[in-house]
């Protein structure tokens, strides 16, 4: 039962205006610009941060110059936010296509892919309707993300909203992104790398004495506020997992994998060493991560049975007892009709069947895959929004529900014979209907647990979420498309991992094409992590997988918020002062992400626009040489930036 004792910000009674179309239309806008923003991010980094907090600042801002109320800025921020979540889900699966070669290029399958977005995105929500109650009211679950955003609208009614500290780190991660990005100016080198080689060694082996030779390559954080700013968000715990992934891959396994090979010397005659040893990570390690991903996917689901049975027990009693209500019924309890959204639930397995039959030409397989869609879909969901009320939304594993609805999906088309680029394609939209269901579950309800401590009315946050679906699903499909054109997709630019793993898991089982002996070493390198009860294996796997800088940048923000915790405690400071240093450095670190990914954005958009193959800055001679030392200043910025700035701000009188 609902805690009878809770009492929310704005009383039940209040008539403050709420679902208002100044507040529709400001979470639209958000909606598309977050989740462009998020798209560059999750396929760079391999990870998305919740929209939650930059949505909240930015509609608390926005709307107050048209004297908007606490509960109109809830609306903004929850139609904003599915951007976000919608996008994470299509990022890990939509790409997908094109590294499996199932598609050529995004640009000319802009309607498949807005498809399995809105599909997926409508069913999230339809679903979540339905256990709204139970998750959001009736489950004793943190909802830490949710408080926390709560924590910061409350503190902005007093007038100081924190989108000073958004706007600001956003102009300076964006100034930053065009001195950096090959499509700007292009002054700052990002990155740097040098390969130091091993001496000849002697090995006696079966009788015989061999040369074995080889070396390491080392290379430099990239200097990305995005990516400190990821790593500041997720914490030092979190980073440090990743980043020990990457020591593995990087420093261990692939000078292990040169040495041990001396046949590759024959390669450095025409190909410097670099180049072999980014060839030896691309094709044989991170082919061993993915079989590390698969078993710690399973895992971490595995870890959690207890509370995820107990969650779903929850959820199917509640959906037993809807009653209609008798007598007056407060607004704080309103949802959706549930009978009008089980219709549309049914409805919505015609586009799925026509979707999957476009793409497996399978008629009785596609039937199986709708089926099988609407329950693995409904469950996941369920456990996605579990998850967000265990660690957040920033920490969801929706990828290992994703990997296991492929894997699902992928033995029944191989068990009704349809294989090859059709079942592939098949299983692979399957995923991505799923994971952007799961994505949008987790999010919605985050979003539903900040409206219902804040007193917002869950019918209209949850159309609100239903209209920020359509909009964005219809829109996000060409930003993903001009990323891939521009950037290029399963590059070192943007490598996006989770839709590397889809394309390789599906292609293996469904294709037959699959470097199965890496990725069985990978199963038991997971198998060993955990009788050791290394920290979350996945992750581990994931820094595998991502480039070093990439990996190592997060690991540089996880540390500069670390050094300000420390500061923080030096000072004796009072646990209010710590937190208000604490929420200005999620602010400006979301400012920091969504700088440097919208700007990343525009120029790929500059670059095709003008259908050349530089940008405009370059063309007028402004792009004098890069180095990589004037990426010292960019750190030097982005630490005085997340950690003085929040010092300051906490310690003001």
């Amino acid at each position: 039962m609902s805690n009878p004792e809770f009492k929310p910000y704005v009383p039940a009674e209040s008539d403050l205006k709420e679902f208002t179309f100044k507040a529709v239309f400001l979470g639209v806008i958000m909606a598309v610009v977050l989740g462009a923003a998020n798209a560059y991010l999750g396929m760079k980094a391999g990870l998305t941060v919740a929209a939650t907090f930059p949505a909240a600042v930015v509609a608390m801002a926005a709307l107050r110059a048209f004297k908007g109320t606490i509960l109109e800025e809830n609306v903004a921020r929850t139609t904003a936010s599915v951007g976000e979540a919608l996008v994470a889900g299509a990022i890990f699966t939509i790409p997908a296509f094109v590294i499996s070669g199932v598609w050529e290029n995004l640009m000319d399958h802009l309607v498949e892919g807005a498809l399995i977005m809105l599909i997926g995105g409508s069913l999230g929500v339809m679903f979540i309707v339905l256990l709204r109650k139970t998750m959001v009211e009736e489950a004793d679950l943190p909802y830490p993300e949710s408080v926390a955003a709560a924590e910061i609208v409350k503190a902005g009614q007093g007038g100081a909203t924190g989108a000073s500290y958004v706007f600001g780190a956003m102009g300076l991660a964006g100034l930053i992104e065009i001195l950096k990005n090959a499509n700007g100016i292009h002054i700052v080198h990002d990155s740097a790398a040098k390969f130091f080689s091993f001496a000849e060694s002697k090995i006696q082996f079966l009788g015989t004495s061999k040369l074995f030779s080889g070396g390491m390559k080392l290379e430099t954080p990239s200097a990305s506020p995005a990516l400190v700013g990821v790593g500041y968000i997720v914490g030092f715990d979190i980073s440090s997992i990743l980043f020990a992934g990457a020591v593995l891959g990087h420093l261990l396994l692939v000078p292990l994998a040169i040495f041990l090979n001396p046949t590759l010397q024959d390669f450095a005659a025409t190909n410097d060493w670099m180049a072999i040893s980014d060839e030896v990570w691309f094709r044989q390690i991170r082919p061993l991560a993915v079989g590390t991903m698969i078993v710690a996917a399973f895992y971490t689901l595995y870890n959690l049975r207890g509370s995820l049975i107990e969650g779903m027990g929850k959820a199917f009693k509640n959906l037993q007892k809807i009653k209609a209500a008798a007598g007056p019924v407060s607004r704080l309890e309103v949802d959706l009709d549930f009978k009008k959204i089980i219709i549309a639930i049914a409805i919505l397995a015609i586009p799925q069947y026509m979707l999957y039959h476009y793409f497996s030409g399978s008629l009785f397989g596609s039937i199986l895959l709708t089926v099988v869609l609407l329950i693995i879909g409904f469950l996941f969901s369920a456990v996605a929004g579990y998850l967000v009320g265990l660690i957040g939304s920033s920490n969801n594993p929706i990828s290992g529900l994703t990997l296991s609805t492929l894997l699902i999906s992928a033995i029944l088309m191989v068990a009704i014979g349809v294989t090859g680029p059709k079942g592939v394609a098949a299983v692979l939209a399957v995923a991505g209907v799923v994971c952007c269901a799961a994505a949008i579950a987790g999010d919605m309800l985050q979003d539903l647990k900040v409206g219902h401590l804040l007193g917002g009315t869950p019918w209209r946050m949850e159309l609100g979420e239903i209209i920020g679906v359509i909009v964005a699903g219809a829109l996000l499909m060409p930003f993903i498309a001009v990323m891939d054109k521009v950037y290029v997709i399963g590059s070192a630019a943007l490598p996006a991992p989770q839709a590397g793993l889809m394309a390789l898991m599906s292609q293996g089982i469904v294709g037959g094409e699959m470097a199965w002996p890496l990725v069985i070493v990978g199963v038991f390198f997971a198998i060993g992590l955990i009788l050791i009860k290394a920290p979350s294996p996945m992750l581990i796997a994931v820094g595998m997988y991502l480039p070093f800088s990439s990996t190592s940048a997060i690991f540089v923000g996880g540390l500069i918020k670390w050094l300000l915790d420390r500061q923080m405690t030096a000072r004796n400071a009072a646990k209010e002062q710590k937190t208000k240093a604490e929420n200005t450095g999620i602010l400006l670190a979301s400012g920091l992400i969504a700088g440097e990914s919208l700007m990343a954005v525009i120029l790929a958009f500059v670059v095709l626009g003008l259908n050349v193959s530089e940008s405009s800055f370059t063309l007028a001679g402004l792009s004098p040489g890069t180095t990589a030392w004037l990426g010292l200043a960019i750190f030097g910025a982005l630490i005085y930036t997340l950690i003085q700035l929040p010092v300051k701000n906490a310690t003001k009188e």
